[in-house]
């Protein structure tokens, strides 16, 4: 399927200004165009986009991705590289869930002192 700069922009929440710019850094390899110079998205694209902004939210760099992206064009004799940025990806990841999980303990702490508080009032609130 083939899918406009709008629709990739809505699907992925991001500006068409990033998408251009993913492209500009050869993050999106091999994004095609029509005659006309109109940008066509693929199912391809949209994997690649999808690993893009995986790895954008855990904080990896543009220059970091732009590295993984270049292992994958030069094929098979670099897995374990590829597969090695992909294990520091998932230890970033599992350490972002561990803090997530203290911050949740915390907010749900502080929710049962308030509903302690509440009731002990003899007031419950309207939710």
């Amino acid at each position: 399927m083939n899918y406009s700069i709008k629709d990739v922009s809505e699907k992925f929440n991001i500006s068409p200004y990033t998408l251009r710019y993913y492209e500009k850094e050869e993050l999106l390899p091999n994004i095609h165009r029509t005659s006309n110079g109109t940008r066509v998205y693929s199912d391809v694209d949209l994997e690649w986009l999808q690993l893009i902004c995986c790895m954008r939210a855990t904080g990896m760099s543009i220059s970091y991705i732009k590295d993984y992206v270049d292992l994958c064009r030069q094929g098979d004799d670099t897995i374990s590289e590829r597969r090695e940025i992909i294990v520091k990806q998932k230890e970033i990841i599992e350490n972002h869930i561990k803090e997530y999980t203290k911050l949740l303990r915390l907010v749900n702490k502080k929710l049962e002192h308030y509903d302690t508080l509440t009731k002990f009032n003899g007031k419950m609130l309207d939710t």
